[in-house]
């Protein structure tokens, strides 16, 4: 994930670069209902948004049949075409591909969902 450099006068940039990240673009994300649960891969160019609709419910489909309001993993994307090409390859993995690739960055299976803090249009993530 980037992180947004914070230039403060008169001090070396690297030494105070910001502990927030800001993306634009578009997002690939995974929405469980618990460890192990349902999956579900999704692709957004808001991800703060679309946390809260899947988190409030207002989702209809695949993720309110299944409870599916956990955040388990998430990747940036420059690009929508990007991210729909790798979400679209995604939905035609096999589940223990996709179990694994959220296992290398989140083994507890933590809502990471719980990290975003909505700011405006942007996205800035708790450290």
């Amino acid at each position: 994930m980037p992180t947004r450099l914070t230039v403060m006068a008169g001090l070396v940039p690297a030494i105070h670069e910001s502990q927030s990240a800001t993306m634009r673009g578009a997002w690939v994300y995974i929405m469980t209902n618990r460890p192990n649960g349902t999956l579900y891969v999704g692709v957004t160019n808001n991800i703060a948004r679309r946390f809260r609709e899947h988190r409030d419910g207002p989702v209809d489909g695949f993720t309110e049949r299944y409870g599916l309001k956990w955040l388990v993993w998430y990747e940036a994307h420059p690009t929508s075409t990007g991210a729909i090409r790798r979400e679209k390859a995604m939905k035609h993995w096999p589940r223990t591909w996709k179990v694994r690739l959220i296992l290398a960055t989140n083994p507890d299976w933590d809502d990471v969902g719980d990290t975003i803090v909505f700011c405006g249009g942007g996205v800035v993530w708790r450290t």
